[in-house]
């Protein structure tokens, strides 16, 4: 009886492939890596394909490293880079242009010119999203009137568009199947959450054909079968969410006031409110945490744009480092004398700011200034902005002040103890690291699990998560004071709407 579960974890640098067997315990893994393009100041893009032949490489890869066939898997849980926007061909399955990264922020006089005129209210009510140029919405109707041709193949029905999830699915059943999850749908812009259903009123605004856009079905739920030719067999695609709805399943964050915050190349925090869909008074979004059985639970979340992505600045830009891991080691040896304050605004501001012209900064430089006080305040800045997004959700939801007394974090980042301390510090509250890190992965292979009838249910899973280490805060309160209002003054300056 097969009881493996395939977990594609696609995210915005790399690939990842995880098996995971009965007991939900790691078997094997592989991880390809593939370029990234920035034709422009602000814009960020994928080639579609690389992105679908390094997950259909690290998918083999991993089956064969664990001695496995396809006989052997129950099923296939995708877990996504979400927003990230792909527009295709049905005829050839090929896409008619790079695929816009949810960084990308080309965007931003589309979404401008909606708000002056007025549109971001209804927009707000329906998707509990704001008009920023991160959603998938706008970068549709973009490559739609740059693309030439494009508008008039898609009045024809010839056109398909696809958050990632839907772009894999597409590829894997060889276009026999052309849907998402309600996580990723709730990213677009173009989903009313409350109905949950795409709504003709927003498709409009935005000028997106109906025609394009995939069924929309619970995180747990058959999407298909893949083609025999790639792993031998078919595999049934059995779960599907957006990368950080699949960590709240991951870190079983199951009930109201339970907060997990991923830190991978970007920092994203999502706080449980169950069937409530919490509205945001302080710009922050409110999504689909995850749908089973036709029932939605809803999350605030706080997006920061740039987290991993500052130590790949610190290892790429300005080489100051050889690899991720010697960044805590460097912020270690700063002089904490200096107060230097990174604002990592490479790609604008996200939540609480939203700020999409805004661009990154460096305060309180001297010329003792060196690169361990540089790697310093690129992790502290990742703390710092976790800090606002907390502040915000405890202002849209007072109850989640006292129902949220920890944080679980997950991601690569979360490997650093001293960012980890950091984080506790800057927080005033105890961070909680679990065993396993990678918990997307783990998330999307529980939501096929529970589908292919080999995993439990919520609680149980909720009983499976396991504790590592808990980082508690440190930090002298006023010393803590003073770094949060020396960063406050650093956002301040630059912001471009103030």
């Amino acid at each position: 009886m097969a009881s493996h579960i395939l977990a594609i974890d696609q995210g915005t640098t790399s690939s990842r492939a995880i098996l995971f067997d009965a007991h939900q315990h790691v078997v094997a893994v592989a991880q390809e890596e593939f370029q990234q393009h920035f034709p422009r100041s602000g814009w960020v893009e994928h080639e579609p394909e690389d992105i679908w032949n390094s997950t259909l490489a690290v998918c083999q890869a991993a089956i064969a490293r664990a001695g496995l066939s396809a006989r052997d898997i129950a099923g296939i849980g995708i877990t996504n880079q979400r927003e990230t926007t792909v527009v295709w061909d049905r005829a050839s399955g090929r896409a008619i242009h790079r695929a816009i990264v949810w960084q990308d922020r080309r965007t931003a006089e589309i979404c401008a010119g909606l708000r002056d005129a007025g549109h971001e209210p209804m927009v707000s009510a329906k998707t509990g999203l704001i008009l920023d140029p991160y959603f998938s919405g706008t970068k549709i109707a973009w490559i739609l009137d740059h693309v030439p041709g494009s508008r008039e193949l898609a009045a024809k029905g010839r056109l398909a568009f696809g958050t990632v999830d839907s772009w894999l699915l597409w590829r894997l059943t060889g276009g026999g199947a052309h849907a998402t999850d309600a996580t990723n749908a709730s990213r677009t812009l173009l989903y009313d959450i409350h109905r949950g259903d795409w709504d003709g009123e927003l498709l409009k605004l935005i000028r997106v054909p109906r025609s394009m856009l995939p069924e929309v079905k619970d995180s747990a739920a058959d999407f298909g079968a893949t083609l025999s030719d790639f792993f031998g067999a078919p595999i049934r695609v059995l779960g599907i969410a957006g990368d950080q709805q699949a960590a709240v399943v991951g870190q079983a964050c199951f009930k109201p006031g339970m907060i997990k915050s991923t830190y991978g190349t970007g920092c994203f925090a999502l706080l449980n409110t169950g069937s409530r869909a919490v509205v945001s008074k302080n710009r922050l979004l409110t999504t689909v945490a995850y749908q089973l059985e036709g029932k939605r639970t809803y999350a605030l979340e706080g997006a920061i744009f740039i987290a991993g992505a500052a130590v790949q600045w610190l290892r790429d830009g300005l080489k100051i480092i050889a690899n991720a891991a010697e960044s805590g080691m460097l912020a270690e040896a700063a002089d904490l004398n200096q107060q230097v304050y990174l604002v990592p605004a490479f790609v604008g501001l996200g939540a609480p700011y939203w700020d999409a012209e805004a661009r990154g900064a460096l305060f309180g430089l001297t010329r003792s200034t060196g690169p361990a006080e540089i790697a310093r305040a690129a992790l502290e800045a990742v703390c710092f902005q976790t800090h606002d997004l907390l502040e915000a959700m405890h202002a849209d939801w007072p109850e989640a002040q006292s129902a949220t007394s920890v944080l679980r974090v997950d991601g690569g980042m979360v490997a650093s103890d001293w960012t980890m301390q950091c984080l506790a510090d800057t927080l005033n509250a105890p961070v909680d690291r679990p065993r396993i890190l990678e918990t997307t992965a783990l998330g999307a292979a529980y939501l096929a699990g529970m589908q292919a009838g080999i995993y439990p249910g919520l609680d149980e899973l909720a009983r499976n998560w396991h504790l590592e280490r808990r980082f508690l805060p440190a930090m002298d309160e006023k010393m803590r004071r003073q770094k949060l209002a020396g960063w406050a003054d650093a956002v301040s300056r630059t912001l471009t709407k103030r």
